[in-house]
């Protein structure tokens, strides 16, 4: 089990969540929208969320100003959450669109301002769990999702959450994190969604 829980820690990256929700939107959702828009909302998604920052990483990493993927240092973190923070506003205000996706731009511009609460820690030298940010944010979309289309589904929630226990032991596993910090992650994740959820629940 010891050497299973780490690999939880890359599967549920941060970095993958966007594309996990988006995924997840889209198959709720799937008589709303045609194929094309489809593959077009995930290509922008992936270029966006993956594809932009693991160049910007690779940079970063070339330049010596952060030494794993895992961002285990505060002063690492700053730089990525600055242009992760870039990126959604870029999401939500030229892709993800109120307009046509609005359960799915809340969920984006819920990860902004946990994103911000994440770099305003930073700035205090407070470390809290990414991995747990981004999971537990994500599990709140689906659970409200669940809810706003009626699907009568607590399946999904459940895995979530049970996700997102199996996250939280990993990091634990791996010395990334204490108990605290991952409630530190957990909070910033979930509070901001909770409260867009008043906003199209």
């Amino acid at each position: 089990m010891k050497k299973i829980l780490p690999l939880f820690s890359y599967i549920l990256h941060p970095i993958f969540i966007s594309m996990y929700a988006t995924l997840f939107y889209l198959y709720c959702k799937d008589d709303i929208f045609t194929t094309q828009e489809k593959y077009f909302v995930l290509f922008q998604i992936l270029v966006i969320t993956i594809i932009v920052p693991v160049l910007f990483f690779m940079l970063l990493r070339s330049t010596g100003h952060v030494k794993s993927v895992m961002l285990p240092e505060i002063s690492q973190r700053r730089i990525p959450l600055i242009l992760q923070c870039f990126l959604y506003i870029l999401l939500v205000k030229r892709s993800i669109v109120i307009t046509r996706y609005p359960e799915l731009h809340f969920f984006f511009l819920g990860a902004l301002f946990s994103t911000i609460l994440a770099l305003v820690c930073s700035l205090f030298k407070i470390k809290a769990s990414l991995h747990m940010t981004a999971v537990t944010g994500f599990t709140i979309f689906v659970i409200g999702l669940n809810l706003h289309l009626e699907m009568h589904n607590p399946y999904w929630g459940a895995l979530l959450i049970l996700l997102s226990g199996v996250v939280a032991s990993s990091r634990l596993e791996m010395n990334a994190h204490t108990s605290k910090e991952l409630l530190m992650g957990l909070l910033i994740g979930v509070l901001p969604q909770i409260l867009f959820l008043y906003l199209w629940l």
